[in-house]
């Protein structure tokens, strides 16, 4: 069957009601053109780009900006070379490049959260979700051993904690992206009665100085911060899986961007 891509797109954008304003958009490409091959990642990196060209992929689906601003504000970029060399890469592979970023946060429930959740095997302990949280109940851990049991489930080398090395979590809040400044995760601590947050990202005086204090009080509250790519690339795998099954014709790839930072 042949689809093309504003066939392909229309029918994932269904997946949520429509939004007044979003960024998720075409950014590069003819809509009217047949979807060869699809790769999907959690951005659209120089690396992302060369490997879906290479793998014969049309469209590419991201998560976020191509060019380091949520918005796509491009002004600050003027005759940067960076900026020319990767625009250049993407007009010369004629590849087509769409944005998903807002519609599938907002799938019921959240396609980036159950993505993380399918990738950690935590979808029996959720007790509810929130349009930006997921509270579980998940059999008691250490907060050393959480951290490693995320470690191994995710694939990363390591993950940023806040608290008692010793304290037991069983009750734990999960957001992803930037979704870990205080003033959604101390509500959630509070009306959820959190042992731990595992988050993405958030500032680092909001959030981690909450817990410094709370721990200095003698609570028993803790913190753990993926990094925001870590906490959102499951989700767009789960992209990429539920394509696949909507478009079983169709070669769907999902890839895997090299780390961004790297720990001395």
């Amino acid at each position: 069957m042949q689809v093309t891509i504003s066939e392909l797109l229309s029918g994932m954008r269904a997946l949520a009601a429509g939004l007044p304003q979003t960024v998720d958009e075409l950014l590069f490409g003819d809509p009217g053109a047949r979807v060869l091959a699809v790769a999907c990642a959690f951005s659209g990196s120089q690396h992302v780009i060369e490997q879906a060209a290479a793998l014969g992929a049309n469209l590419l689906i991201v998560h976020e900006g191509l060019f380091y601003s949520h918005q796509d504000n491009r002004g600050f970029l003027q005759d940067d070379p960076v900026y020319e060399q990767k625009l250049r890469l993407i007009e010369e592979s004629g590849i087509a490049i769409y944005r998903c970023h807002d519609y599938w946060h907002r799938v019921q429930p959240d396609g980036i959260m159950t993505g993380l959740l399918r990738e950690l095997s935590w979808e029996k302990y959720v007790e509810h979700q929130t349009d930006t949280a997921a509270v579980l109940s998940i059999p008691e851990m250490s907060l050393v051993d959480t951290a490693a049991y995320l470690k191994e489930r995710l694939g990363i080398s390591c993950v940023r904690a806040a608290g008692d090395a010793s304290q037991p979590c069983q009750r734990v809040g999960v957001t992803v992206g930037y979704r870990g400044g205080a003033g959604l995760a101390v509500p959630l601590y509070t009306r959820e009665r959190l042992d731990l947050l595992i988050a993405g990202e958030g500032p680092e005086w909001e959030t981690p100085e909450y817990i410094k204090d709370a721990v200095q009080q003698g609570h028993a509250k803790s913190l753990l911060m993926l990094g925001h790519a870590e906490s959102e690339v499951p989700g767009m795998r789960y992209l990429a899986d539920s394509l696949r099954e909507k478009f079983p014709d169709i070669p769907v790839y999902f890839i895997a961007d090299k780390p961004v930072f790297r720990i001395y």
